[in-house]
């Protein structure tokens, strides 16, 4: 796949947008999906919301953390090898860093009420933000005449998983192949 316009990203522009969006968004990969999704389609025009979304897709059937194949599928279709591998570790080191100073901070403040309080508070930020992930990649296929095909994809995805029990890999499968099939 190519590039949406001729703008494309030197190696540095890419380090800088995934260093700066996938280490320094708080609320957990969905968060990070949005802002990079602002950042490389709405607002640089790197990608298209195809692309973007084909990224998302196939980062999510990967095993491991989701956001990184994420990020390294979207490195691949801007600079392939070495887009991925910037993409890779601009997106990894410094948020490891950082966990490993937050875990070593939280494991020392466990039993702290502000500390658990605050928690709590950001779980539920978190959810919110993962449902606003969930609108902004959803909103461009949620045209007049596909709305219906939207809900009833997204609805049977969730009662799969959620209900039946059904693996997310296998969810995700099963929704590609009817996608294929509905009108």
């Amino acid at each position: 796949m190519s590039c949406m316009s001729m703008n494309q990203p030197t190696l540095k522009q890419l380090a800088g947008v995934f260093a700066r969006y996938a280490n320094f968004t708080l609320g957990g990969g969905s968060a990070t999906t949005a802002v990079i999704h602002s950042e490389v389609v709405a607002k640089r025009r790197w990608i298209s919301e195809e692309q973007f979304a084909l990224s998302f897709a196939l980062g999510r059937l990967t095993p491991g953390t989701n956001v990184l194949a994420f990020c390294v599928g979207v490195g691949w279709m801007l600079r392939r090898w070495s887009g991925a591998v910037v993409t890779l570790l601009a997106s990894s080191i410094p948020c490891t860093s950082f966990v490993v100073i937050i875990t070593i901070l939280f494991s020392q403040w466990q039993e702290n009420a502000f500390a658990q309080a605050a928690i709590k508070g950001a779980v539920a930020a978190a959810v919110a933000v993962t449902v606003k992930t969930v609108w902004t990649i959803a909103h461009p296929y949620f045209k007049t005449g596909k709305r219906l095909r939207v809900i009833l994809i997204g609805a049977s995805a969730f009662l799969l998983n959620v209900v039946v029990g059904i693996s997310p890999i296998y969810v995700l499968v099963i929704a590609a192949v009817v996608g294929c099939f509905l009108p």
